[in-house]
């Protein structure tokens, strides 16, 4: 018959083993380093610096003309040209028009001559209720006018309008549209 005092030594060496085998694999395992994810985002060879959440501002005479938020904006090496994505801007109300608020997929913003180019499902809606939709549209900073020679589409109240190039003099909301002009208003119903 075994012993109790062998039984005891027995279980004491199985536990020992147990627990060194333990330490072992913790040690082994547990205290090598993890490598470390390469978050390191290659810029393209022309991109110097690029932005989230990236807000430009013109102001005129103490005032803001227009406020734009990207959601993404790379600059390239000579510092003029910032590239944007995911874009809304606000063009400021006024004493002589109400606020135009423009969103766009993709964009160009010059710094030198303060232009912009957007581009990529540009819609436009004017406080007074018009609303624009092209593929781009152009920002002129020297005259305020935004300017596209793409397709258009026009609504505004009765009006909708589809036709080749359009300005918009964003001082008074007045639009031009130049050609292959389609307009219809909607009348009243027939009795």
């Amino acid at each position: 018959m075994v012993s109790p005092r062998n039984i005891r030594f027995a279980l004491a060496l199985l536990v020992t083993a147990a627990i060194v085998g333990i330490v072992a694999a913790i040690s082994l395992n547990g205290f090598r380093p993890t490598p470390a994810a390469h978050v390191s985002q290659q810029l393209p060879q022309n991109i110097d610096v690029a932005l989230n959440k990236a807000r430009f501002t013109e102001m005129r005479e103490g005032t803001s003309v227009w406020e734009l938020v990207a959601e993404r904006a790379e600059y390239d090496k000579t510092g003029d040209v910032a590239y944007l994505s995911d874009i809304r801007m606000v063009y400021a109300k006024s004493r002589t028009n109400g606020a135009i608020t423009l969103t766009a997929a993709t964009g160009e913003y010059a710094n030198t001559s303060r232009n912009i180019h957007l581009r990529g499902r540009v819609h436009v809606v004017t406080e007074t209720g018009m609303v624009f939709d092209t593929e781009s549209l152009d920002y002129l900073a020297a005259s305020s006018l935004f300017r596209t020679v793409e397709h258009v589409d026009f609504h505004h109240e009765r009006l909708s309008l589809s036709a080749t190039g359009m300005e918009l003099d964003a001082k008074t909301e007045k639009s031009r549209f130049f050609n292959s002009i389609d307009a219809v208003v909607e009348g009243v119903g027939v009795h």
